[in-house]
């Protein structure tokens, strides 16, 4: 299955100083790959992408077991595609552009731009890596078990931190004149658009959010070995957290319209205030130019400072406190 990764906002996840050991570079193949070997990971690249490869190690090989997973993790290979050419042959299929990742589970393989066509953040480029670990360790954990697409792209956005990131407010500015689609859509319909296919990870993350906000991420764990054990996704979710699929999706929908809806927006302390500033500008320009308005027709009526009367036969006006004599 091939899993894609998308660009977003950076997620809070600082790539760690702890360095596992890596092998010497070893030569070039036929195909020109050079080769990096840490613990559990071997990297492989062209060109001047060694970096990037090390830093992918480096990455992953430190990263605590994701939550929910009984397995610290497979054993995988990364690959820096020089290109978004070679990216598009090593996927057999063209890559969308919003995408910042692919992994491969076949194949526990993940396939990562090179620094040439993906100039993005530290950051970013660590909630992408980790997003995609989490849908190979998900498909190692799961073994041969069928994972819908929702579930998957949930689990990995959710992981990955970008939820936690911006993801709830992304999701109430989508969700603003909008309504969440059923889940069944997300399967099928994946979008290979920017945006929609944003709302799309953030709608798949908010369902795992809303599992874990039920009964915690200990929860979440005692599902996914249920789904092992019965070998049923259904059987598993009706066993751990007591509804079926469409009872999930209802329950799900409320709540993320309750808590992620339009109103929520308007609740929301900061946007009132950010609300309430701009309404207050607007009355004071407003109030002003009224006033502004009003002096302006009040100096229309009032009469000249020097009427005619006033004036002297040489035309200079005289001092209405001096007769003249």
């Amino acid at each position: 299955m091939v899993i894609l990764a998308p660009f977003g906002a950076a997620a809070a996840i600082a790539l760690t100083a702890a360095t596992p050991s890596l092998s010497v570079q070893t030569p070039p193949d036929t195909a020109g790959w050079m080769y990096l070997q840490g613990t559990r990971i071997t990297a492989r690249y062209q060109g001047t992408d060694s970096l990037r490869a090390a830093r992918a190690i480096t990455l992953l090989e430190s990263t605590a077991r994701l939550p929910g997973l009984s397995d610290p993790g497979p054993r995988l290979t990364i690959t820096v595609a020089p290109t978004r050419a070679a990216m598009d042959s090593l996927v057999g299929g063209r890559v969308p552009e919003w995408a910042g990742a692919v992994a491969i589970s076949e194949r526990m393989e993940m396939i990562v731009p090179g620094g040439r066509f993906w100039p993005r953040s530290l950051l970013e480029e660590a909630r992408v890596l980790r997003h995609e670990w989490a849908h190979l360790a998900l498909a190692h954990e799961m073994g041969p078990l069928r994972i819908p697409r929702w579930f998957n792209e949930g689990y990995a956005e959710w992981a990955a931190g970008a939820w936690f990131d911006s993801g709830g407010w992304k999701l109430r500015v989508a969700l603003a004149f909008g309504d969440a689609p059923p889940l069944d859509s997300i399967a099928l319909r994946w979008p290979r658009d920017r945006v929609p296919a944003e709302v799309a990870y953030l709608l798949s993350a908010s369902v795992i959010q809303y599992l874990v906000e039920s009964s915690g991420t200990r929860g979440l764990e005692t599902f996914l070995a249920e789904w092992k054990r019965r070998r049923s996704f259904e059987a598993a979710l009706r066993g751990v957290y007591g509804a079926t699929i469409a009872q999930l999706e209802t329950d799900w929908r409320k709540w993320v319209k309750r808590r992620y809806g339009w109103l929520t927006v308007l609740a929301d302390s900061a946007v009132f205030w950010a609300i309430l500033s701009v309404a207050l500008v607007a009355m004071f320009v407003v109030r002003r130019r009224y006033r502004r308005e009003q002096m302006a027709r009040l100096r229309a009526d009032e009469p000249p400072e020097a009427p005619e009367f006033w004036k002297a036969g040489g035309g200079e006006p005289v001092d209405p406190g001096s007769p003249s004599r």
